[in-house]
């Protein structure tokens, strides 16, 4: 018995056969061509063939892990169409006279080496994408076969790395994990794992000799246990069956209602970044979503999303929800979330500077069109608004003003609107300290715990050194989340949490005696959180 150990990407266990797989190197030669039109015309076939394959992936993935999954796809459809990826391979097909997919290895190498220079973790992961797209283009034009995972019986799947086209081919009723030397948690293939309910490790260091044996995959520890013992082959069968135990009982809470055994409803709504979360939200049945973070809207675009760009998101979240509650938080950037073209100055402390509110009440255009698409698509479903980083009393009587102006905009030009709950999050200690008074002015508050504890505690939450004593438990924090319940319940507001710690099953009871209104979660945490609240006496 040997233990390999790597990085758990997604919990569970599995047993089965290992099986290596190994990608062959596509020795791609550079050959001098004679007729650069006939080339240019093979290499714009094989691209056409290409979008064709990325096309049946995307439909194939999107039957098996939803669309937040099979949107990878379209982004390489995207990549494959870029101007500047495209314009390089046919450039050098034109200028060196040279054969198709040499230029497309080449331009891969250069892509994938500039992505993988960049500071930033997700733009780095782009890199495994441009090599992907890449290889199957070389593929494409060289004939080449992929290999495939043939098995009769469970298979755990070895490999450097893994792309996500290889990932989504795979037989999941034959693969049951995935353990990759490569890649890292942000990856495509994490994600996919992570999606599907796959566990998962990567950065596992193997040897070769491992093809073949039978194996477990802890994803909770991130180990490998080949050919283990009978003991030890007999405490894990048993941990599996706990597991698939406990899958099957959430399973059966979908439907049920989030309630306490003593008769109180706990409203148990879902957070979201876009619309590709939706499936998971459906997925895991939650009454709504508590904390749409509209920021993603602006953070994947090169320019400030149109009013018409921004309603038609808000308007098929609130129309595919079907009049579930569906609470979106205004744009909420500066200090972790930077976004170019706003050309915010640098900072000294930036998590304490100009972000969030403060941006939207100096830059009122901005927040007007948000403000406008909200409203116009509260008019399809049952839409709630909430303004983060919220300080004052002052603040929210402004917020309330702009809303007043941009409805009797609309209401001129003839726009319809519906009802619309306005919300504010307390994650200011200054915030709960007034929350009675700020409650008198809104419908609701929303926890954001994330801040409300770094702000707490002085302590800065992106600082690694300090995580030893960054406590979300810490006394301080609960009584300011205690206060803030107290306080909304007495101004006419009801309140919930929005951050990290409202999935944290170990508060769940406590949460709940402190008078908690509704919790919002990440969609796989739902239905374990109405578990523990329906066992709440």
């Amino acid at each position: 018995m040997k233990t390999y150990v790597g990085k758990p990407v997604y919990h569970g266990i599995a047993i089965g056969q290992i099986r290596i797989l190994k990608k062959e190197k596509q020795n791609v030669h550079r050959s001098h061509i004679d007729d650069v039109e006939q080339e240019l015309a093979r290499m714009e076939n094989a691209v056409e063939e290409a979008k064709e394959q990325l096309k049946g992936l995307y439909d194939k993935a999107l039957l098996e892990v939803g669309e937040s999954g099979a949107a990878i796809f379209e982004v390489h459809q995207m990549m494959l169409e870029d101007q500047d990826y495209q314009e390089s391979i046919q450039n050098m097909i034109k200028t060196q006279q040279i054969n198709a997919e040499y230029a497309v290895a080449v331009t891969a190498d250069n892509f994938a080496n500039m992505f993988a220079m960049m500071d930033d973790d997700y733009m780095k992961e782009r890199a495994a994408d441009v090599r992907d797209i890449s290889e199957r283009l070389i593929s494409i034009l060289t004939s080449a076969q992929s290999e495939e995972v043939n098995a009769d019986e469970p298979t755990i799947v070895v490999a450097d790395d893994l792309s996500p086209s290889e990932t989504v081919q795979m037989d999941k009723s034959k693969v049951n994990s995935f353990v990759t030397r490569y890649g890292s948690a942000n990856s495509h293939t994490a994600i996919l794992a992570r999606t599907m309910n796959v566990p998962a490790i990567i950065g596992l260091e193997y040897d070769e000799e491992i093809d073949g044996k039978r194996a477990i995959v802890d994803g909770f520890k991130g180990e490998l246990i080949v050919e283990p013992d009978e003991a030890v082959l007999a405490e894990y069968e048993e941990k599996a069956a706990q597991e698939a135990a406990k899958k099957q009982l959430l399973l059966e809470l979908k439907g049920k209602e989030t309630v306490t055994l003593g008769g109180r409803q706990i409203r148990l709504y879902a957070n979201i970044g876009g619309i590709s979360d939706l499936q998971s939200v459906m997925q895991n049945d939650a009454a709504g979503i508590g904390l749409f973070r509209s920021e993603f809207l602006y953070l994947e675009k090169d320019h400030y999303p149109t009013e018409e760009e921004q309603f038609q998101v808000y308007r098929s979240v609130a129309e595919t929800m079907a009049g579930k509650k569906v609470i979106i938080r205004t744009l909420d950037i500066g200090a972790d979330k930077q976004i170019d073209y706003f050309n915010l100055d640098k900072e000294e402390n930036p998590a304490m500077g100009y972000r969030a509110i403060r941006i939207c009440l100096k830059q009122i255009d901005i927040f007007k069109t948000q403000l406008r698409a909200l409203y116009r698509a509260s008019a399809y479903g049952n839409i709630g608004i909430m303004f983060p980083m919220i300080i004052s009393l002052k603040e929210v009587k402004q917020i309330k003003e702009i809303v007043e102006e941009v409805k009797a905009e609309l209401t001129e030009q003839g726009a319809s609107y519906g009802e619309v709950e306005l919300g504010i999050m307390i994650e200011t200690p200054a915030a709960v300290m007034v929350s009675e008074d700020l409650a008198k002015e809104v419908d609701f508050f929303s926890i954001g715990t994330n801040d409300l504890t770094q702000y707490t505690l002085a302590i800065d939450r992106q600082n690694a050194k300090l995580d030893d004593i960054y406590d979300s438990h810490h006394p301080a924090v609960l009584k300011m989340i205690q206060m803030t319940i107290e306080n909304g319940h007495k101004g006419g507001a009801w309140v919930g949490i929005c951050g990290e710690l409202g999935a944290d099953l170990t508060l769940t009871d406590t949460f709940v005696e402190m008078g908690i209104d509704e919790l919002s979660v990440s969609p796989s945490c739902v239905l374990p959180i109405r578990k523990k609240i329906r066992e709440h006496s």
